[in-house]
């Protein structure tokens, strides 16, 4: 007998009753509904979010805006504005409920879990422009025996609320920081202004300063050479002071001689005219005397009168000296003076030069340091300080990307439970399917055509479990495979796999073997990686991941599912077709052991019925 006709056979008798048909039919759809009932009820669960009651409790009592421009009277009330955010989110089913209201509707499981807004809540998102700076909070209250996920959920929910509350309230912040600095710039630049405007008049006062300086410098020394030669003025007049005065005292005494005898002359006409009386002589020979001396008398007369008027000038001369001696000194001093002063308003001068030398170099700095500064601050406008203050709120863009994409959270589990269906199809096929039938052990005996025989029935049982949850999959539920034929044939082959492997285990154990079917099918559950990565999982069983099956066809499909690396699925199947060709070896040498001999185990009963 043929390996088909051992196939055809086996079949038979698996169709030979109504009720096997039946076992059959549902043998086969175990796998079908196993995947499909699952993946369905599990196909995008996040687009279900909006129907999930969350209870909304806002206390904010509102604060004083910090806005600049704001008057005292404004107020602000974050906690309503992001009620209304998330209202209009429809990321959740928000229902506005008091405090009390709240908390009974989450101990009686109404709301799955609840969001306060406390009434300070405003006020400690101003707070950072007073002197009590302080964190705002947000309230989340959950109840793990309503749903333990939706507590995930509500402290996600949290973090995403706190996240767009402190890009808004960062946004704002920014922006009137950025405000505060265009007006500053404003003023830097008005500053610049007067700097530049200080710096040229302090370089005009410099470069005066030194033409000051210069002609102080030539004041000090005329004024020094003028003390100096009045210096020598006073000397000179005062010798001539006192030269003149030795020459007025003598003139004083000549014209007191001369005086003198002007004013005796009277008296010496009476001598003479008593000296020529007592000789004899008569009146007119005294007269004629006497009228001789009369000229005489008239020339000291005259003499006298210029004599008397001359000393009157030398007295004057000798006044005139005196005054220009003490006008000399008094020069003489005044020039010293002077030439004190020119000095020091030379040193002053220089000074100034110096000191407004420092002003201009201190002026260019200061107008290069405020242009720099306006330099450094870019000017800007109401448009552009909105976009700055919104990336300084919110810096980081996140820009995702996908070597591979599943298009939903249903079709990211599609690999797992289809990996996981097909063995929970096989190991239920085996149930009623015979590994290795009496019958082919007579009729076949050749090992490997006995193996092949029992191997190829529940593969082929398989392959339509197989095309049949690959209908619901596509047509049913709608996924997208990037390439369908290429899952299909993994799946299959998987199948198959699986096949050969619970074959073996039951060709060598028995009922017992088909029991181990069950624990593997455990191990591999937790081991394959289908949910969260297998990264995470203790070492022992992580190390199973690299062995088991299960995880090279989760692996598998995922690349030719969502577009992936068909090389990576190309050895992942290396991997199955090990698996396939070790379990059927294996299969072969416990149905060559059949073939031989028979023991004692061979004819007691199965421990599963």
């Amino acid at each position: 007998m043929k390996v088909p006709a051992m196939i055809a056979a086996e079949l038979r008798r698996l169709t030979a009753s109504r009720m096997g048909v039946i076992a059959l039919i549902a043998l086969v759809c175990v796998p079908i509904l196993y995947g499909g009932l699952y993946l369905w009820a599990n196909q995008d669960p996040y687009a279900k979010f909006p129907e999930v009651p969350v209870a909304l409790v806002v206390d904010d009592e509102g604060a004083p805006s910090a806005a600049s421009d704001a008057s005292p009277d404004d107020t602000v009330n974050y906690g309503e504005d992001v009620a209304d955010n998330l209202i209009e989110g429809n990321a959740f089913d928000w229902q506005r409920m008091t405090a009390d209201e709240a908390a009974d509707a989450l101990r009686h499981g109404t709301v799955d879990f609840t969001v306060t807004i406390p009434s300070d809540f405003s006020t400690a998102l101003t707070s950072a422009s007073g002197d009590d700076p302080h964190q705002a909070r947000i309230d989340l209250e959950t109840n793990d025996a309503n749903n333990y996920l939706a507590s995930s959920m509500g402290t996600q929910a949290v973090e995403k609320i706190r996240s767009s509350v402190a890009e808004m309230v960062g946004s704002e912040a920014a922006e009137r920081l950025l405000t505060g600095l265009s007006d500053i710039r404003d003023s830097l630049v008005t500053a610049t202004d007067g700097a530049t405007r200080l710096t040229d008049g302090a370089d005009s006062a410099a470069s005066g300063s030194t033409t000051l300086a210069d002609g102080t410098a030539q004041l000090a020394d005329g004024t020094a050479q003028l003390a100096t030669g009045a210096q020598t003025l006073a000397d000179g007049a005062q010798q001539v002071s006192a030269g003149n005065r030795q020459l007025a005292d003598i003139a004083d005494r000549a014209g007191s001689v001369v005086q003198q005898a002007t004013d005796a002359l009277p008296q010496v006409r009476t001598d003479i005219t008593a000296v020529l009386q007592e000789q004899g002589l008569d009146q007119q020979e005294i007269d004629r005397v006497l009228a001789a001396l009369d000229p005489l008398a008239t020339r000291l007369q005259d003499g006298n009168s210029t004599v008397q008027a001359d000393v009157g000038k030398i007295d004057q001369l000798a006044d005139g000296a005196a005054s220009v001696a003490s006008g000399a000194a008094t020069l003489a001093s005044g020039a010293d003076t002077v030439a004190a002063g020119a000095s020091a308003a030379n040193d002053g001068a220089t000074q100034l030069r110096d000191g407004l030398g420092t002003l201009a170099s201190g002026a260019a700095e200061l107008r290069d340091g405020l242009a720099s500064g306006v330099d450094r601050i870019p000017a800007s406008t109401p448009d552009l300080r909105t976009q700055q203050a919104d990336t300084i709120a919110d810096p980081v863009r996140v820009s995702s990307d996908k070597v591979a994409s599943a298009e939903d959270y249903g079709a990211g589990l599609a690999p797992f439970f289809a990996a996981l269906s097909a063995w929970i199809g096989i190991y239920a096929l085996f149930l009623i399917v015979k590994p290795i039938s009496r019958r082919a052990v007579t009729a076949l005996h050749s090992p490997i055509r006995i193996t092949v025989a029992g191997w190829l029935t529940p593969a082929a049982l398989g392959a339509v479990q197989m095309l049949g949850l690959m209908g619901i999959l596509a047509l049913t539920l709608g996924f997208t495979f990037d390439h369908p034929l290429g899952t299909l044939g993994v799946m299959m082959f998987a199948s198959a796999t699986f096949a050969a492997i619970i074959l073996a285990l039951n060709v060598w154990l028995g009922s017992v073997g088909q029991f181990l079917g069950l624990v593997l099918m455990v191990l591999q559950l937790v081991t394959a990686g289908g949910t969260f990565p297998w990264q995470t999982l203790p070492a022992p069983l992580a190390a199973l991941h690299h062995v088991l099956p299960l995880g090279y066809v989760v692996d598998a499909m995922r690349q030719l599912m969502y577009g992936g690396d068909l090389a990576r699925a190309g050895g992942d199947l290396l991997v199955l077709a090990a698996w396939l060709v070790g379990a059927l070896v294996l299969a072969m040498i416990g149905v060559t052991r059949m073939t031989h001999r028979r023991t004692l185990r061979d004819l007691q009963p199965s421990l599963i019925g």
